[in-house]
């Protein structure tokens, strides 16, 4: 059975569903999905630590399906503006577990990360994954990855 690590981008599934679809994404269904793929031996869920109930219960959530959930405190900037990304956490953390694995899964349309996919499929020679919303998802992270698959309605709460 092929082995599985996933990373998943949880605030650009978040926003990127919820502008097209007007909905969330089933993490459950997602998980098994891979599971019709291989065996998932590594799973990490990167979010952003805002102490409200409904944040706690869904990584509660996460956890129970079987992710490791990384937080990062949200910061808002006094222009207005805010960050909370964890790309460099995500790149460090693909790149650790890259040689244990055959198959690698992001979940995330941020074009930020096509290099990395590329390298992965490349220059480890893995499979890679990427589930993103069509509309959203950069083009340049589409093609870097050995297979896209759509975030559509049939993925959706």
């Amino acid at each position: 059975m092929k082995k599985i690590a996933v990373f998943a981008d949880v605030q650009n599934v978040y926003y990127t569903t919820r502008q097209v679809y007007g909905r969330q994404f089933n993490y459950h269904l997602f998980w098994k999905k891979l599971a019709e793929i291989g065996e998932v031996v590594y799973a990490t869920a990167y979010a952003i630590r805002r102490h409200d109930n409904l944040q706690i219960k869904f990584q509660d959530a996460l956890r129970h399906i079987g992710f490791n959930v990384k937080l990062k405190p949200y910061i808002q900037r006094s222009d207005g503006s805010s960050k909370g990304d964890w790309d460099v956490g995500i790149v460090i953390d693909m790149l650790d577990i890259v040689t244990y694995v055959d198959i690698v899964v992001l979940l995330s349309g941020d074009g930020d990360f096509d290099l990395l996919i590329e390298k992965v499929s490349q220059g480890y020679g893995k499979k890679t994954f990427v589930f993103g919303v069509p509309s959203l998802t950069a083009n340049s992270l589409v093609n870097s990855a050995d297979h896209f698959i759509p975030i559509e309605e049939d993925m959706l709460l």
